[in-house]
């Protein structure tokens, strides 16, 4: 208790809209976890976030507006664990390391349950997958001057500061044990004033990092240039990459999508752990089983389209045209029936009649989700979708309208691949 009480202490509260004046200093009991990963209590009517605290705990909080500031810990929670990480409550990066896994699980699971209740749509919600595997094999980090040193890390929670990480438990080894490099990368490439940041993946054959914000290199930077070379040596990188444009390739940092070899452009989104794009995959392809044409939606460089091109022709469609060059090599070099369309599916999305030549679809928007695209779905002669959301709210929002156009919803399997925040991966099979 007297850690916790310490960890209160350290952490900052921000008002954050409306609710009790401020400076109220009130008893909370914690009633249940908000969907951002803050436990929530009431006070005079009005819900109250409390950070770092867990359903059923009592604390003794000082309240500005929605947002309460933990003073003391009265009573804790029996689900409450040691967090791994030293920075946890500091550090931006994890929200719910505090909570013992089989509950944050359950919750998870319950907030899929209640997205799907507020639009009035049934269907039996399985229990959520783990899906962690080593950790995070792609992380975005950022990278800025203090003083003479460089820190690098995510951003501290409810701040603009970086928070500098030497270890990171949420990442995968490789990517952990590569945190010096990307300090020396930072170093380099890192503004007097400002940020870069760093947007890292694991391939096969090594790890790419791609930095943002650091400028284009002219021929005066050549120095520049043989300091970063230098750095992928010494650290074994296998490409270094300025927005996008490769300056140094030792080897191609090759993905393994299924069966597939991938070489995706520098920067490429990717599921954040291997044991997540595996996990989504296998509830993903049964849903197309007995498909004759496949179209992808929002596919990205293949980890969908290059595995369900094994069950029938697919076509892939996305905005991102490096991303589809990617998807097309790794097609042609596996003899995969795969063509690709570029297309941004948010202003133009493909109508009901360019589908009629296919008979199932894969659905895996951006949070925003697909309400525009999904209404095409609907009104199209698609018999068997397969829809992959990272938000709850636009999963049930576009579930609905699937549901109104005479879908079925089968299946929905909550996944977690980010181990220790509140991001929720959801899986839907819907058929006609």
């Amino acid at each position: 208790m007297k850690r916790l009480n310490r960890l209160a202490r350290a952490r900052p509260a921000q008002a954050r809209g409306p609710g009790p004046p401020p400076g109220v200093e009130a008893e909370l009991t914690l009633a249940e976890m908000g969907a951002r990963g803050d436990a929530v209590a009431r006070l005079d009517g009005a819900r109250v976030y409390a950070p770092f605290t867990l359903p059923g705990e009592r604390v003794r909080a000082r309240v500005m507006g929605e947002r309460a500031e933990v003073l003391e810990f009265l009573a804790e929670s029996p689900e409450r664990v040691d967090a791994p990480c030293r920075l946890f409550g500091i550090c931006g990066g994890c929200q719910l390391q505090h909570w013992e896994e089989g509950a944050r699980l359950a919750w998870k699971r319950d907030e899929v349950v209640r997205a799907l209740a507020r639009r009035r749509v049934e269907a039996e919600v399985e229990p959520a997958l783990a899906a962690w595997g080593e950790g995070r094999r792609r992380a975005t980090l950022h990278a800025e001057r203090v003083g003479r040193r460089v820190a690098l890390g995510f951003m501290e929670r409810g701040g603009a500061r970086i928070q500098a990480l030497e270890a990171c438990p949420a990442l995968a080894p490789a990517l952990e044990a590569a945190l010096p490099a990307l300090v020396e990368l930072g170093a380099l490439f890192a503004p007097p004033r400002g940020e870069v940041t760093l947007a890292c993946f694991i391939g096969v054959s090594g790890i790419d990092v791609n930095l943002k914000g650091a400028g284009r290199l002219l021929a005066r930077d050549r120095e520049v240039l043989e300091r970063a070379a230098k750095i992928a040596e010494a650290h074994d990188l296998a490409r270094i990459s300025l927005d996008g444009d490769t300056v140094i390739m030792r080897r191609r940092p090759i993905v393994r999508m299924g069966e597939v070899l991938v070489d995706p452009p520098p920067g490429a989104f990717l599921q954040p752990t291997f044991a997540g794009e595996a996990a989504i995959a296998a509830l993903v392809m049964p849903a197309l089983q007995g498909a004759k044409r496949i179209i992808d939606l929002f596919s990205g460089c293949g980890p969908f389209a290059l595995r369900a091109a094994a069950i029938a022709p697919t076509h892939a469609v996305d905005s991102e045209a490096p991303m589809l060059e990617a998807l097309k090599r790794a097609a042609d070099a596996a003899n995969l029936n795969v063509t690709v369309e570029r297309r941004d599916l948010f202003r133009t999305p493909v109508a009901a009649l360019e589908m009629k030549r296919f008979d199932a679809a894969i659905l895996d928007p951006p949070r925003a989700g697909a309400r525009l695209q999904t209404e095409q779905l609907a009104a199209s002669k698609i018999t068997r979708i397969a829809s992959v959301s990272c938000d709850p709210a636009t999963f049930a929002r576009d579930a609905r309208i699937l549901i109104d156009a005479g879908f079925r919803l089968t299946r929905v399997t909550p996944i977690d691949q980010f181990r220790w925040s509140a991001h929720i991966e959801i899986v839907g099979a819907f058929e006609r």
